[in-house]
């Protein structure tokens, strides 16, 4: 009988952790980045927004952080490396809801 409690309090705890991550995974904008390299060879990135609401993004390289608002439906312009060594490996993007970061409203 305490089997059947545990197996049945088991399963109820992976349904609800099954659940609570499938929401996480779908809470995130859906954004789309492009790589690709400038006519003078350095390496580039640019940030498509699918979804129909503004977010906050930022691109980062080398310790250097550039932040704007995006338009919904919309695509960033492009933003170059500073030095050929660089790849699109190197290049960390990010965007949320623009609503949840109220200093990227002001821009």
């Amino acid at each position: 009988m305490k089997n059947i409690f545990y197996i049945k309090n088991l399963l109820f705890s992976v349904t609800i952790g099954v659940f609570i991550t499938s929401f996480a995974l779908h809470a995130r904008p859906r954004t789309e980045n492009v790589y690709g390299f400038s006519l003078d060879g350095y390496a580039r990135v640019k940030i498509i927004n699918r979804t129909a609401v503004d977010l906050a993004c930022f691109v980062a390289i080398d310790g250097h952080k550039i932040k704007f608002k995006l338009a919904a439906l919309a695509e960033s312009k492009w933003y170059k490396a500073t030095d050929k060594r660089f790849k699109y490996t190197d290049f960390h993007t990010w965007c949320d809801y623009i609503e949840l970061h109220p200093e990227y409203q002001q821009r």
